[in-house]
């Protein structure tokens, strides 16, 4: 799924209603970049000075939305068979804020049958972090995003006494060999001294052996690593997260028929409505109490 969402990939910095999320080289070449100071929260996504409308949704006799349940934390079945997570959560608030809770239907479907099911009308929207790509959009639409997947620097908690910043000169880090992330490294991180790894498996290993003495790869992988037992509390998440359209993406969005214009300006509204109120990040913080960012 996470290799789905990866696969096509675009580039640019981002900023975000004038606040700086992640300090990036120029737009040109992004030759290097600087990541912000930690936060917990969400970075924000919609100016609160923009006025989105909310279209009229009454020819939905109901709204069906598609996801799976094999994409934990987003959208999994939870121990009493129950589908649960992120995206589960975000439907019912979306729906909410719409005022059309009674219509609201959610569905889960295998992933490679999402496409084909929402093209041939068994749904009317997919919440399921489809990669938003050049292609896709031909086919269908897209909301704007709610969430956005960063990179970050993991860091061995004895590299971390050392007080030198990330990556500090010397250091070993470890990536993922044919991935967007060893890409990006190569191309902010040029003078890095990189160790490419098969799997993130073999990478996580490394770093809690001590082989290497950093990784750098997507923060949601990272963050309920360094938190679980599989990493023996052997690391931290080093401060900052790292942006890029070109390497990671335009984020998660709620992915439309492309005729269905009404329905993705009513998810716009919706998500700028729960971003303004705090709910987006309550939620996003129920799921990622670490934080990606």
């Amino acid at each position: 799924m996470m290799a789905s969402f990866f696969a096509s990939l675009k580039n640019k910095g981002l900023y975000f209603s004038g606040i700086l999320v992640c300090t990036v080289a120029a737009l040109s070449g992004e030759a290097g970049a600087q990541a912000t100071a930690p936060m917990q929260g969400l970075p924000l996504l919609f100016d609160a000075r923009e006025h989105l409308p909310l279209p009229d949704l009454s020819a939905y006799p109901r709204l069906r939305f598609l996801t799976t349940t094999d994409f934990p934390p987003f959208n999994f079945t939870d121990q009493n068979g129950r589908l649960t997570g992120f995206h589960i959560d975000l439907v019912r608030e979306i729906c909410a804020v719409l005022s059309i809770e009674d219509r609201c239907q959610i569905q889960a479907v295998p992933f490679g049958e999402l496409e084909t099911a929402l093209g041939t009308g068994q749904g009317d929207a997919v919440i399921a972090g489809v990669a938003v790509t050049a292609a896709k959009r031909e086919q269908f639409q897209f909301s704007r995003p709610y969430l956005l997947l960063p990179a970050r620097f993991v860091v061995t908690k004895s590299a971390l006494k050392t007080g030198q910043g990330v990556p500090a000169p010397g250091w070993r880090v470890g990536v993922v060999a044919a991935t967007a992330h060893e890409a990006m490294a190569k191309a902010w991180f040029p003078d890095m001294q990189r160790q490419a790894f098969e799997t993130p498996e073999a990478l996580l290993e490394a770093m809690k052996t001590g082989k290497i003495d950093a990784g750098f790869a997507d923060a949601l992988r990272l963050s309920f690593w360094v938190s679980g037992a599989g990493s023996g509390a052997c690391c931290a998440l080093a401060p900052g997260a790292y942006l890029s359209e070109r390497f990671l993406g335009e984020g998660l969005a709620v992915m439309v028929r492309r005729q269905d214009t009404t329905l993705a300006a009513a998810f716009d509204h919706a998500l700028a409505e729960l971003a303004g109120s705090g709910r987006l990040e309550e939620i996003y913080l129920r799921y990622f109490p670490l934080g990606l960012f």
